[in-house]
């Protein structure tokens, strides 16, 4: 008989059930099969006996029984995508920013989900049917929010695929984000160190602050520029990958994204010609390659956050000016005491 597989926990799967990670990555297997293998403690997560309803993290690994040891099951008609029309092909085409032999990076448009779901049918993943090639198919390792805009990476191979969840997962990409909040920080720079949970009641839409049940997560950021006391202009670094979690600290340091209405409310909206749509854009990501170098790649803001930029007199330039730390910085620890402090007292 085979040796059990394994397999590592990627950032994207961060928080999830384990039944919907074998159905997002073995739809092959069944929940009938699954909860045997929980029952007779085949099925390890961490090293530890788990059942299908466990949450799983990021970098924790999976141990399966070899899958020939499952009953096949009856096999199901393959489920059809459409294909893509012309215009779709050249719209993701349009989206890409870099390629090389392991990946595209794109420039994914606000508005535009990364995944497909019950009310979601057109989604990015749809669309990388156009970037097929005989590498396959590229395989998505991260995701946006629907309507956060900028760079996203996928990979051309399996192979690539396992590296970069493996960065992921181990923290070693980093990504840069521009915001424009409202209102401005007190200080030029902090460390936001406020763990995440779902918020109850709404269906893991939405994410709070809860220092009993949620997971770690921290965010760097620092001051662009301002537009006197009305709203600031932004660089955001997440240190963790926490679901909306740059909107979430932002909003819990009494700053929320413009446009932001799921953690900002009224108050995340800016009259005087300013957009209501999501100004939170995915500058720049780096990650290393799977052959060595590294991937680096800045995209290009999309129309709404320029036109803000500019109406608020911001030089659009002076965000690229400013030297990028791709670590936190070492004053980080008084920093992060001081604002989770602060994020605690507005709860």
């Amino acid at each position: 008989m085979s040796d059990p597989r394994t397999f590592t926990v990627s950032e994207d799967d961060d928080g999830i059930r384990l039944d919907r990670w074998f159905k997002r990555h073995m739809p092959e297997v069944s929940f009938n099969i699954v909860s045997r293998w929980a029952r007779t403690g085949q099925l390890r997560v961490a090293g530890k006996r788990a059942v299908p309803g466990d949450r799983i993290e990021a970098g924790q690994e999976i141990r399966i029984p070899p899958l020939e040891a499952a009953p096949a099951r009856t096999a199901r008609p393959e489920k059809r995508r459409d294909a893509l029309t012309q215009d779709e092909e050249q719209f993701v085409r349009d989206m890409v920013i870099h390629e090389d032999a392991s990946a595209f990076v794109l420039n994914k448009p606000p508005g535009l989900a990364t995944q497909g779901g019950t009310k979601t049918t057109q989604h990015l993943d749809r669309l990388l049917d156009g970037l097929s090639d005989d590498s396959g198919r590229p395989k998505l390792v991260h995701r946006l929010d629907k309507d956060t805009s900028g760079a996203l990476l996928v990979a051309r191979s399996a192979r690539a695929a396992g590296h970069f969840a493996k960065a992921f997962s181990g923290r070693t990409a980093r990504k840069v984000y521009w915001a424009l909040v409202v209102g401005v920080p007190d200080a030029a720079e902090g460390m936001i160190d406020a763990p995440l949970a779902k918020q109850p009641g709404t269906g893991g839409e939405k994410m709070h602050i809860s220092e009993e049940h949620g997971l770690p997560a921290r965010t760097r950021w620092r001051l662009v520029d301002r537009a006197g006391n009305r709203a600031a202009w932004v660089e955001l670094q997440p240190l963790t990958g926490r679901t909306h979690q740059l909107r979430a600290h932002m909003a819990a340091i009494g700053h929320p994204i413009v446009g932001d209405a799921k953690y900002g409310g009224a108050e995340a909206f800016l009259t005087g010609g300013i957009s209501r749509k999501l100004h939170l854009h995915a500058r720049r990501i780096r990650i290393d390659a799977p052959d060595g170098g590294a991937i680096d790649v800045t995209a290009e803001l999309p129309p709404h956050i320029s036109e803000s930029l500019a109406t608020l007199g911001f030089d659009p330039l002076a965000g690229d000016s400013l030297p990028l730390e791709l670590k936190a910085p070492p004053s980080a620890e008084a920093k992060q005491r001081k604002v989770a402090a602060a994020a605690k007292a507005r709860r």
